[in-house]
Order: structure tokens, then sequence, then C-alpha cells
């Protein structure tokens, strides 16, 4: 009697065991009818945003990273390759219920015992893992596992054997052809037999089958897996699914995989065997896909995600059920941003990269490129929506915009000078002046340290809730090194902020779908009147508009401007360039009045690039030329200006102020909240020379609206008015201030002076040519000491190099 109490006692804890699971993790399990997208057609037509159809949606089933669109039906792909998979992958695949729980045991058996592992999932759990699962990225976790035994049973109950194969086959990894994934039956029989699935004989299927496990690893040590096949012959022989001489005569049968040169004996044995071309396999698959013409991967990555925006909305079938989807794409930005792509020469070795356009009107999505473009099928990661890397000086723009929004001004100064604390950033020349700088030079030339103490006194929290408002995901502990680009993000996410400079301060989450049919016509979804939540004043976003058209257009490239080559012929520009530490990631985001934008340059795996790679001169002329394009033939468009902003002339650059502000002394700023000095640029005197009167503010003059691009508002602004002529200023000589400082653990106090006499500043360079009008060529903050201290050699814990000059040939040393 205890015995049956005993097993009733262990039956009622497994029941509880499995509630309990299914509480954690079986709700909001996927809906197992996702596999039905070989039954779909595939015309679901896809329309820009003037309604001209760009595309079709192909159902596509995912094997980890990859994407295999070439689905093909179960009689599409050899019975001898189906005989194979199925004796080496899962030999009770007919016979169990999704889990094979005698496989699993006799997996566990073997390797307690023979200490030969032996894994026991079924080709049901591993269609589970690399479909409905593929989020947990195969993570061994009993999480995962619970949910795909869930999955497997679910689907074994819907679907028969055939179609669960089938599916098998059109997604098993089979391995890494180079640009490409090698995912599904259909590229497998083209990359290593250039074959079509349907004409692969059982030699090539039993080979095929063979590498499943490590393809990569096998498919390079061709000898010494040989014996694998006739191990798995033998099976299939054992199982009844193919005869004794058909399995003799598979032996026998020479086979020549993509890349090998290969000596055969009549018996079957292998005397030689070289790898000679492993970039076959890359070849095959490029002449597979220039069968359907290059047409085929227009636009892949822009309707790839278009699908992962619509697919959790409608639902698998609605997606591919042959309706018509109606997005925000401007085909001739689309157009514009893959050929830049195409045409981006100046990459780096092994470099790829990331494009996105975005209208500030509403946050539409107007071009996506994921990858840098060749001829053939585009990787299917999108690195302008999926791709997460470092910003570097990017991000300088938002931290400058918010030091505005807090009263601060363009005019005010910031000690460049080592910061006291562990922390230890340097500028990217690892030198500095020790002088105060005003903010426009400090963001002008990407100056680390300056941008630091900025950081510093506004307080890195609130910097970080700006972040979160623009819907980046703050890294925990990030500390001081934000303000310099640690913040990871995708092109999107980054031409997405940099959209509030261009439309007064609003943030829109960018969208790409505004609405779907299906094939009847009805409404399937609509897009919700786009909401904008307020991330600057509209005074705000100007002043920070005004700073990134001064990174473009302040400093011509041979006095180390970091983004003139960003400049576009009639449209006003604004823009930051940004670099990682070891040149890892390259940057540009950018604004025009109708598209704002973003570009990044790196490799896929990471890693550094060379020396010469520049953001200014890499990602920016990209940049460039996908915006250009975009705007080629388009009415002319200006940023539209608020009320209550006027312009100074400030060391020969002029400048942005609130009305109320613009005469109002600078303040010097060393990081430090309890220290913020007013009365002059270098904040070290307590009295400073007479200065001239104040100039009256110079009002833009009244410009009739225009048409504008992309749904931009008709009332549009006029362009900043032009600069004034320069006004002799006194700054003092340079006899009068302090050497740099050497580095020490405590910033840098500079000593009280009386004022010096007046000195005439020296006369303006004449003006550059190609510079907007408004614009002087910028003089350097102050005289620099003959020879600037240079920083320690330590380097830096975790901040960025700043930014090299666009030029370093012809561009001078900094504060020289």
């Amino acid at each position: 009697m205890w015995v049956f109490r005993l097993l009733g006692a262990v039956l009622v804890l497994v029941i509880l065991g499995v509630a309990g699971l299914w509480g954690a993790w079986g709700r909001d399990l996927p809906s197992v009818s996702d596999l039905d997208v070989l039954e779909f057609s595939g015309q679901t037509r896809v329309y820009d945003r003037t309604g001209q159809l760009v595309g079709t949606l192909t159902p596509s089933l995912s094997s980890g990273s990859g994407e295999n669109r070439n689905l093909l039906k179960l009689g599409e792909i050899s019975p001898w390759l189906q005989k194979a998979v199925v004796t080496s992958e899962d030999r009770r695949f007919f016979e169990h219920h999704g889990v094979d729980y005698i496989g699993i045991t006799r997996g566990l058996l073997k390797g307690l015992l023979r200490n030969d592992l032996e894994g026991g999932s079924s080709i049901t759990q591993q269609v589970v893992k690399n479909t409905l699962l593929s989020d947990l990225q195969g993570a061994r976790t009993p999480e995962r596992k619970f949910k795909e035994a869930l999955l497997a049973y679910q689907i074994d109950r819907s679907f028969d054997k055939n179609k669960i194969l089938n599916s098998y086959l059109n997604v098993v990894y089979w391995g890494d052809g180079g640009r490409t994934d090698i995912v599904g039956a259909g590229t497998a029989a083209h990359a290593y037999f250039r074959k079509n699935a349907a004409d692969l004989n059982l030699a090539e299927s039993v080979y095929l089958a063979t590498i499943i496990p490590a393809p990569n690893r096998r498919y390079k040590d061709f000898k010494a897996y040989r014996p694998l096949m006739k191990s798995l012959l033998a099976r299939m022989v054992e199982d009844g699914r193919v005869t004794q001489a058909e399995a003799d005569a598979a032996w026998k049968t020479e086979i020549y995989p993509a890349g090998w040169r290969i000596g055969w004996s009549p018996d079957g044995t292998v005397r030689t065997a070289t790898l000679e071309r492993p970039d076959r396999l890359q070849e095959n698959i490029n002449t597979m896909e220039a069968q359907g013409g290059e047409s085929r991967y227009r636009f892949q990555h822009y309707l790839q995600a278009v699908e992962k925006e619509l697919l959790p909305l409608i639902g698998r079938k609605a997606l591919y059920g042959g309706g018509q989807i109606y997005t925000g794409m401007n085909l001739q930005a689309q157009q514009s941003a893959e050929q830049a792509s195409r045409q981006a020469s100046n990459l780096p070795e092994g470099a790829t990269l990331g494009i996105a356009l975005v209208s500030p009107v509403n946050g539409e999505v107007l071009a996506l490129v994921g990858q840098k473009l060749t001829a053939g099928r585009p990787s299917d990661w999108n690195n302008a929506t999926q791709g997460r890397r470092q910003v570097g000086s990017a991000i300088k723009p938002l931290l400058y915009t918010l030091a505005l929004e807090n009263k601060w001004k363009q005019s005010d100064t910031v000690l460049d000078a080592p910061i006291a604390g562990d922390y230890q950033p340097m500028n990217y020349d690892r030198r500095w002046s020790g002088r105060y700088v005003t903010m426009r030079f400090a963001l002008d030339h990407s100056l680390n340290l300056p941008t630091v103490r900025i950081a510093q006194e506004l307080g890195i929290q609130t910097f970080e809730a700006k972040l979160r408002e623009m819907n980046f995901t703050v890294p925990r502990d990030a500390g001081l090194s934000l303000s310099i680009g640690t913040l990871e993000a995708s092109p999107l996410q980054m031409a997405s902020a940099y959209a509030t400079f261009a439309n007064g301060g609003l943030y829109y989450a960018p969208t790409l779908v505004r609405k779907a049919q299906d094939a009847r016509g009805k409404l399937l979804y609509t897009r919700p009147a786009p909401t904008p939540k307020r991330i600057w004043d509209a005074q705000t976003a100007w002043l920070g508009l005004d700073m990134i058209r001064g990174v473009v257009n302040d400093l011509t490239e041979p006095q180390g401007g970091l983004a003139t080559r960003a400049q576009i012929p009639g449209w006003d520009v604004g823009g930051k360039t940004g670099t990682t530490n070891e040149i890892k990631d390259l940057w540009f985001a950018g604004v025009t009045p109708t598209i704002a934008g973003a570009v990044w340059v790196g490799k896929q795996e990471g890693g550094a690039m060379p020396d010469w790679a520049y953001s200014g001169t890499v990602p920016t002329p990209i940049w460039q030329q996908a915006v250009a394009g975009a705007l080629q033939g388009q009415p002319k468009a200006t940023f539209q200006q608020p009320s209550g902003i006027t312009y100074r002339v400030v060391r020969q650059v002029n400048m942005a102020f609130r009305e109320a502000e613009a005469d109002t002394e600078p303040v010097a700023r060393n990081g430090d909240r309890s220290t913020a000095q007013g009365g002059g640029f270098f904040g070290r005197r307590q009295t400073r020379p007479s200065a001239p009167a104040p100039q009256p503010p110079v009002e833009a003059p009244p410009e009739p609206a225009q048409e504008t691009v992309e749904e931009i508002p008709a009332a549009l602004p006029a362009d900043p008015p032009p600069d004034p002529e320069p006004v002799p200023q006194d700054f003092g000589s340079a006899a009068d201030e302090p050497a740099a400082p050497e580095p020490a653990a405590q910033e840098p106090v500079a000593p009280q002076q009386p004022a010096p006499e007046p000195v005439s500043p020296p006369e303006p360079p004449p003006a550059a040519t190609g510079q907007p009008s408004g614009t002087v060529e910028y003089e350097p903050e102050e005289p620099a000491p003959p020879e600037p201290e240079p920083l320690p050699d330590t380097p830096p814990d975790d901040g960025f190099l700043g930014e090299p000059p666009a030029d370093p040939e012809s561009a001078p040393p900094p504060f020289e």
C-alpha cells in the first residue's frame, strides 16, 4: 500500500511542478500557425507614400540571425535528402509526438556510460527552436526547453509530419558561405553542389546530412568526416530507407563539394582531399541569386522592417495573405540611400554600414539601408534598425542642447583641462589648452574635456533622463563617459533624435506603415495619428540647431572642420560626427529642413578599423550623397525659426541667442556648479575692459512661404540673418593669461588679475570660399601657449577620444 501512496505523492508533485512551470513559462507562447508560411503565395504588395509599388513580401523562416526566403515545397527537395536527414537527426521522427523521450533517454545514457553526449532534440523541437523561439537565441535554459517541448507537442498535433519535415529542411543552418549564411536545403544544394535541391543524389544528400551538426568545421575537413557518411548509410539500410545496393553505390559515387579537390579510389575511399577554394561557396550562392536578377533584393531592409513592425499587429497569415501595405517610404530617398551604399568605395576593408532617413514632420521612415550593398543578396541583418553601436561624439549635441535648455549660452566658456578624479578622459590629440573655450568652439572641435565638464555641472542623471525621453536605452553606471559616447544606439534612433533639431523640439517615434489591407480591400491596420513628445522648447531646439550647423559650416576642411563634407549646395545642413575608441565605430548624424538621418560605418563583428578612417571622411560623404539625392529636384525649404531669437557675433562667429540673453555676460564654467562665474570669457578677472556697445538685434527678413518636401508645413522660416561686420572686441593679450597648467589632481584655478590694457584683435582672415552667408572663418578661442602640455600616457578607462581633424594631413594642430 505504501508503494501506491509513494507513487501517488510523486505523481502529485509532478503535476504541481508542471503546473508551476506552465504558470511561469507557459503563457503567451507563440502561435504554431506561423509555420503556415509555406502555404502563402508571397503576393502581398508594398507601396511607397505616393502609391507606387516598391515590392512584395515573401514569407521567410529564420535560423539564428539568417532568414531563408527561398522556401521550397517538399516535392522540390530530393527524397534522398529527406531520408538522410531523418535518419541522421531524428530516427523516430515518424513515431513520436514531437518530443522523442526514448531518444532523449538514450542520449543521456550514452553520455553517462560512454562519455559520448548525443543530442536529444527532435526535428520538431529544432523547428520550434529556429522559428517560434528564435528570440531566445538557442539558449540552453530550462525555460527554453520547457517551451520547446510544449510547442513541439502542439505542432505535432496541428501539422502532419511531412509539413514539419518540410519546415525543418527550409530552416536548417548549413554553414557560413562568407557574406551569406547557408540556410535551407535550396541554398545548401546550390552552395555545395551547384544544383537544385530536387537534383541531389544519394551520396550528395548523405554528405549534406552528415555536416548539419557542425557544418563549418566538417566542411573544412572532408577526409576526417568521410567515415560518418558510411555510418549514416548503414543506419539508413537498417531503418529500411535505402537498400544495401543503393548504399554501396552511393559510397562509391564520387562527389566534389564546392572548393574541394578530391582524389577517389574505385572502392569509395579517399586518396587525397585538398580545400583549395572555400570562397566557392559564396560564389555559387551569388550565381544562384543572380538568376533572380538584382532587382530581386531592392529595398530588402526596408521591406523586412515593414514586416517586423506589422507582424505583431496583424499576424502572419494576414501579413502574407496577398493584401496591400502602404508605407512612409520616400522612393527617391530610398533609391538615393541604396546608391550611396553601393558607391561607398572608401569603406575600410571588412566594414559595412547602416543608413536611416526620417521625416522630422511626423517620424515616418523615409529610407533604410542595413548593409553595404553589392550586386548580390545583402545580409538579413539590418544595421539601420537592429544594430546597437556606441555613438561616440555624435551624442554631444544632445548634451550641449540640454545645457542650452538650462539657460547656458553658446558663448559661455568651459575649461579645457584635465578632469579631477579617477575618470580621466582625453581630447582626441591627447592635448589640452588649459584655457576656457566657448561651447561653440568645444563642439566645433569635438573637445572631450569641456564636454565632460558640462556633464559634471548639469548632472549626468539629468542627461540620462533626457536620453530616455528620446527612447534611448541608457547603459547602467555609464557615469560621465556617457557624455562622450558610451551610449549604444541604431542609426534609426539617432536620426529620430536629431530630427528634434529640425522640427522645433518634437520627438516622434519612428514608424514605417501607414495602413494595411487584405486581398479584398478590408482595412486590417491604420496607423494612429503620430503623437509628438516635446523634448526641447522651440527656442532651445533652434539654438541646438545653430550649434550643429556650426559644426558643418564654421571651419573649412583645411582648418580642421570635422563635417564640412556634409554640406549640400543650396540647402541648410547641420550635423555631428562621431568616432569611438580604436576607431571601432564611425558616425555622422545630421539634419536638413525636410530630412534627418544617420549613417554608421563599422565591422559587423566589431573590431578596430585602420587609423586613416575618420568620421568626417567615411560616413559623412555617404550621408551627404544619400540626403542630397533625396533632395534633388525638390522645392527649397528652410528651417522654421521661432520668435525670440537674435544673433550676435562672438569671436568672429555669428551665434544665435535668446533675445533676453543675447547681451548678458558669458559665464565661465569648470564643471563645478558652485564655481560657475560671470564676467568674461575666461572667468579669471573680477573686472574686464570696457566692451563695445552691443550690436542691435539682427532680425531675419520676412520670406514668403514656400512649398516643401514631404508634408513640411507651408509656412517656413527664413534663413538665419547674415552676419554683421565683425565687431572688434577686447579679449586681452596672451601675455596676460597664465600658461597651460600641468596635469594635477585638482582642476586649475586661475588667479585674479586686474584688467589689462585693451588691445586690438587680429584682423579676421578672408572668408573661405564655399562658406554659407553669415559665417566667417573660425579663430582659436585664445592664443595657445608655445608648447601645450600633453596628457599623461595613461589610456582612458572608458571614454572616447573625440574627433580627429577631417584631413589630418592638411589640418593644423588644435590651438595653434
